[in-house]
């Protein structure tokens, strides 16, 4: 979810493709292949999970079983869907809060859904108003396990979110929030992994110390807030800059890479009781349509996705994986009938359960995104969701219509009541793994000692000051000097926050250069600053000693670019920052100075401010290729690559 040759020098300089979907154009196999390096090394993931005696059964598996048989068709149908439901409180939402619940649910309020439809899961977002402060959120999950265990037969609830970190949260400040995946992926190892100068010793980087770190620290901390379920690691291996959906998401475009670091913030997660979910299964990194709003294929051949897509989902199966996120996309070389793979039984029962061995829960993405609702109606997603293996059934447009359709498949005899109890014992054990049946509950005490304590925020700081990474320095205009370069502007687009308690970005760097000894203002120009907005910009340029600039999604008619030209032909030092996808230097070609932060939060842009300042060297590498836009075939930054002071 939940949620794109002009230079001096052709060897460093061109224009490029555009990533999360702005125009860009798609990466060849063979392109992806050749900059992918250790894609050979990835095939030695191994490729059979542990077995599901070891990995899934518990000692009171028997005591489950006995539940399951207790237990009404009508409640276990409930029990597969997670939905979603809007408020602060389980009983007593703002008036709004309720229209939209009776609008959308049919119900007023969470603990009402609860005992309409017995869901078995909660997802929050942002834009449900679920997150607005820690104690409410755990007050709040507290309420929604109060009213489902008060039912007969009560059952305790799986409290999910996205909580990816970076471009995608649904819990923001003051919990701690970490760099994104692409910036963990470019983050270097240690103070051995130093680049050279000249941004040799080119491979993927990466830390899995710090992807188990991210894990480690956020699993504690949604745990302190009631969540027990997050739909991160993100899997994808993303080798498409035009990818509109997931980009900035993916720990990169290097298979094993990605695996390794998928595993440890598997770990990570597991190792503080909050279920880790990889998606989206069985890969979405290579396409340009967004499946929240049309229907992708990916056409990689069955060979491609062995060596590619698959390897990351071993590697989390290896680990212990407690759910696995479907994807609604065509996949026609693993399956052929056009299906998405959210429906698709070859995909979801022959290869994710009989190939790769996983007898875990599998969710399927939001059932109210496009990709899965393109074929068939929504009273007929559930169903075939079902039928192809799905046991967590994730938020369709309509509780009512979904789950009267599932009841509905059984009574008729489509669906068997057997069928539902296989779903509704991984979903009871994957509850007892947690904890669930003996403390579902928050703890006032344990938010304030948990959640977004010193010593988390200075290991976000820590694992964000190994990920900015410098592409671009001739002339050694990084770092900036507060004696030579005092007075400093700050311009470019100010994209919303992922979590809505970060930002603007260029105030953000702002008050982080200010603090740094410089000083600095922050002009917003937009993602798309009008001729008027790029003359204002200009004029005070000219009475700064720099420049600073954020980029978001450069494309090649982009009045971004226009933006810095302009602000170049002052004379006066720039400084490119792309906010989101590294790829934004390929745009840029008399850019002199560029540096990538992989998303615009506060953590990571306070780091991009610190290596700008020279207060920290830049350790980050690449974990994509960037490309030429005019051939794309051709490579203008490899994996690996980053400079440094």
């Amino acid at each position: 979810m939940p949620d794109t040759s002009t230079g001096s020098d052709t060897s460093k300089r061109g224009t490029g493709n555009t990533g999360d979907g702005d125009g860009g154009t798609r990466l060849s196999r063979r392109t992806v292949l050749a900059a992918g390096a250790g894609i050979t090394a990835a095939l030695t993931v191994p490729a059979t999970a542990r077995a599901a005696t070891a990995r899934a059964a518990t000692p009171d598996e028997r005591r489950l079983k006995a539940l399951i048989s207790g237990m009404s068709l009508e409640e276990k149908v409930g029990q597969l869907f997670v939905s979603r439901v809007y408020g602060a409180s389980a009983t007593a939402p703002d008036q709004a809060d309720i229209d939209a619940n009776l609008s959308e649910l049919g119900v007023r309020t969470a603990a009402e859904l609860i005992r309409k439809y017995r869901v078995g899961g909660i997802i929050y977002f942002t834009w449900t108003h679920n997150t607005r402060n820690p104690h409410q959120i755990a007050e709040l999950s507290n309420g929604i396990q109060k009213a489902s265990l008060e039912q007969p037969r009560g059952l305790p609830m799986l409290i999910a979110t996205d909580q990816e970190h970076g471009a995608v949260c649904r819990v923001g400040a003051p919990a701690t929030l970490f760099p994104g995946a692409m910036a963990i992926g470019a983050g270097a190892k240690g103070r051995e992994a130093l680049p050279r100068e000249d941004g040799g010793g080119r491979r993927a980087a990466g830390s899995a110390a710090d992807a188990r770190t991210v894990g480690r620290i956020s699993g504690t901390e949604l745990r302190a807030l009631g969540v027990n379920q997050d739909y991160s690691p993100d899997a994808d291996v993303n080798v498409n800059p035009a990818n509109p959906v997931i980009g900035v998401r993916s720990f990169g475009a290097d298979p094993a890479a990605v695996a390794e670091l998928v595993a440890a913030e598997v770990e990570g997660y597991q190792s503080a009781r909050v279920a880790a979910t990889a998606k989206h299964f069985p890969g979405h990194g290579d396409t340009s349509v967004d499946s929240h709003y049309g229907f992708p294929v990916i056409t990689h051949s069955r060979e491609l996705w062995e060596k590619l897509d698959a390897v990351p989902f071993r590697s989390a199966i290896a680990a212990g994986i407690d759910s696995i996120m479907t994807a609604h996309i065509q996949f026609p070389a693993l399956d052929d009938s056009g299906d998405p793979a959210t429906l698709s039984e070859p995909i979801l029962t022959g290869i994710l359960r009989g190939e790769l061995g996983y007898d875990g829960v599998v969710i399927t993405d939001s059932l109210g995104m496009q990709g899965v609702r393109t074929k068939y109606g929504d009273d007929r997603v559930p169903v075939l969701a079902l039928k192809a293996g799905v046991d967590q059934l994730l938020d369709p447009p309509s509780i009512d219509l979904a789950w009267n359709a599932v009841l509905k498949a059984v009574q008729d005899g489509e669906l068997t009541e057997a069928r539902l109890d296989e779903s509704m014992l991984r979903i009871l054990r994957l509850k007892s793994r947690l904890g669930l049946f003996g403390d579902p509950y928050a703890d006032r005490a344990g938010v304030d000692r948990v959640v977004g304590t010193a010593s988390h925020l200075a290991a976000a700081a820590r694992i964000a000051d190994r990920t900015t990474t410098l592409l671009v320095n001739e002339d050694a205009i990084l770092p900036l000097d507060r004696r030579r370069e005092p007075r400093l502007l700050v311009v470019g687009a100010d994209p919303d926050s992922p979590s809505g308690t970060t930002g603007p970005p260029t105030g953000v760097l702002a008050a982080a250069l200010t603090e740094a000894g410089f000083a600095a203002t922050a002009l917003s120009t937009g993602t798309s600053p009008s001729a008027a907005t790029i003359d204002k910009a200009v004029a005070v340029a000219r009475n700064a000693d720099a420049v600073v600039v954020g980029t978001y999604n450069v494309t090649a008619g982009s009045s971004q670019r226009t933006l810095v030209e302009r602000l170049l032909a002052t004379g006066k030092p720039v400084v490119a920052l792309a906010l989101r996808n590294p790829y934004d230097i390929a745009q840029l070609p008399s850019v002199r100075a560029c540096l990538a932060s992989y998303c615009w939060t506060d953590v990571e842009l306070r780091a991009a401010a610190r290596v700008i300042a020279g207060r920290v060297k830049p350790r980050g590498r690449l974990p994509v290729p960037v490309q030429r836009a005019d051939d794309p075939s051709q490579v203008l930054y490899p994996i690996g690559h980053g400079l440094s002071y």
